[in-house]
C-alpha cells in the first residue's frame, strides 16, 4: 500500500483470507494483488478461481525473490505480471497497465457486442424484406464486386450468398442479354456527370426493371449511390421479383384493352342504330311529310275564297308542315350528319351550331380551323358528338 501511494496512487484493498471471501469481494473490484510467500500459498487455485468468477481482472503477484520461480510459472495460467518485494516500484506502473489494457478490452468487447447486436438486427431486418438487400462496389477501373447480400439472393437467384459475393457474374448472369447490358450501363454512370449518351444519375438513385433469361420472371432494382474519395461508387439497394406484378398489370393491361374494344364496339353500334333511324326518319317520314305539303297545298288552292278562316287554317296547317319538315330533317343531321362525310368536320361543326342558334334562338359564334390536319371518320363523329353535348 505505501508503495502504491508513494506513486501517488488512491488505493483501497480489502484483504481475503479465503476462497469464499474473494468470491465475494470480487465484483466491482480493478485488480487482484496476491502475495505469494511459499509454494503452499494456493497460488495456481487461487488464479483459476479468479478467472472463473471474472476472466480478465487483472491478476498481479507480488513475491518473494526466493519464491520468484514459483510465480513467473504463474504467468503461463494466465496472471498478467509478477513484482518481487524488492523491486515494489514496479508495481504502480504495473498495476496502471494492466488496469487499462483491462478496461479497454471490457470496451473493446462492449463495442463488439453492440456491434454483433446491430449487425443481428440488420440481418433479421433484410432477411425480412422481400427482395435480396445487397452493397455493390464499382471501382475506379469499371470492376464490380458485391460487398454484402441477404440470404434471399438464394431464393431469388438459386446461388448461396457466398457464391454472389465471390462474383457478381451469377447476378448479371441471371438477366436477359438486353436488360443486362442496360443495367450495367446505368451502373457505370457518374452521379453528376455531363456525358449526353448516359445522362446523370437521379438524386435518388436508379429504379431499374428487367426480365430473366426464361422470359416469366422480372426484376426490379431500386439503389442509391454513394461516390467515395478514391473514385469508386457504393451501390446500396434491394433486388425484388415483381414477376407477380408484371402478371397483374398485363391482365389489367388486357382488361383495359378489352374494354376500350367493346366500348368502341357498343358506339358502332350505335351510330349504326343512329344512321339507320335517320335514314327512316328522312326517307319515310320526310317523303310523308312532303307528300303531306303537296296535298295541303293542292288542298288550298281549291278552298273558295269565302268564308276566309278556311284559308287561314289551310295556311296555319302549312306552317306547321314545314316546321315538321324543317324539324325531322334537323334531327336526322344530329343522329347522323351527313355533311360530315360530304363536307369534312368544320362544316358539320357549323352546321350543328346553325341548328343550335336556330332552334334556341342563342347567338353563337363558330371558329373552325380550315388548314388543321386531316381527321379520319371516327374521330370526326366523335367530335361532333362532343360538340352536340357541349351544345
Amino acid at each position: 500500500a505505501e508503495a502504491l501511494q508513494a506513486a501517488g496512487l488512491a488505493v483501497s484493498f480489502d484483504p481475503v483470507a479465503s476462497a469464499a471471501e474473494l468470491e465475494a469481494s470480487l465484483p466491482g473490484r480493478d485488480a487482484v494483488l496476491f502475495f505469494h510467500c511459499s509454494a503452499r500459498s494456493g497460488l495456481v487455485a487461487t488464479l483459476k478461481r479468479v478467472h472463473e468468477q471474472a476472466a480478465d481482472l487483472p491478476f498481479l503477484i507480488v513475491t518473494a525473490p526466493e519464491t520468484e520461480a514459483g510465480a513467473l510459472r504463474a504467468l503461463r495460467s494466465g496472471a498478467h505480471d509478477v513484482v518481487t518485494f524488492d523491486r515494489l516500484h514496479r508495481l504502480a506502473p504495473a498495476l496502471l497497465r494492466e488496469v487499462r489494457e483491462a478496461r479497454a478490452r471490457a470496451d473493446h468487447r462492449a463495442a463488439m457486442a453492440m456491434l454483433n447486436e446491430s449487425e443481428a438486427r440488420f440481418r433479421l431486418l433484410a432477411s425480412s424484406l422481400p427482395g435480396m438487400v445487397f452493397q455493390l462496389r464499382r471501382e475506379a477501373n469499371g470492376t464490380l464486386h458485391f460487398l454484402y447480400v441477404s440470404e434471399a439472393c438464394l431464393t431469388l437467384f438459386r446461388v448461396p450468398p457466398h457464391e454472389m459475393l465471390k462474383s457478381p457474374r451469377h447476378f448479371f448472369d441471371a438477366l436477359a442479354p438486353g436488360d443486362r447490358t442496360r443495367l450495367r450501363a446505368v451502373l457505370d454512370r457518374m452521379p453528376g456527370g455531363n456525358d449526353v449518351e448516359t445522362p446523370p444519375l437521379a438524386p435518388e438513385g436508379i429504379f431499374w426493371q428487367g426480365q430473366m433469361p426464361d422470359g416469366r420472371r422480372w426484376l426490379e432494382v431500386r439503389a442509391c449511390v454513394q461516390p467515395l474519395a478514391d473514385g469508386a461508387m457504393l451501390w446500396q439497394g434491394i433486388v425484388g421479383d415483381i414477376s407477380q406484378s408484371k402478371v397483374t398489370e398485363e391482365a389489367l393491361r388486357r382488361s383495359r384493352q378489352q374494354l376500350a374494344e367493346l366500348s368502341f364496339h357498343l358506339e358502332a353500334a350505335k351510330e349504326e342504330e343512329r344512321e339507320r333511324i335517320a335514314r327512316d326518319i328522312h326517307d319515310e317520314i320526310g317523303s310523308l311529310l312532303v307528300r303531306l305539303k303537296i296535298e295541303a297545298s293542292l288542298l288550298g288552292a281549291k278552298l273558295p275564297s269565302a268564308p276566309p278562316n278556311l284559308r287561314e287554317a289551310m295556311r296555319s296547317i302549312e306552317t306547321m308542315l314545314n316546321q315538321a319538315m324543317e324539324t325531322a330533317s334537323r334531327v336526322a343531321r344530329q343522329l347522323r350528319p351527313g355533311i360530315l362525310k360530304e363536307f369534312g368536320l368544320s362544316a358539320a361543326i357549323e352546321s350543328q351550331v346553325e341548328d343550335f342558334s336556330r332552334s334556341t334562338g342563342i347567338a353563337c359564334r363558330c371558329q373552325c380551323d380550315e388548314a388543321g390536319p386531316e381527321i379520319d371518320g371516327e374521330i370526326s363523329l366523335a367530335v361532333v358528338r362532343i360538340v352536340q353535348e357541349a351544345l
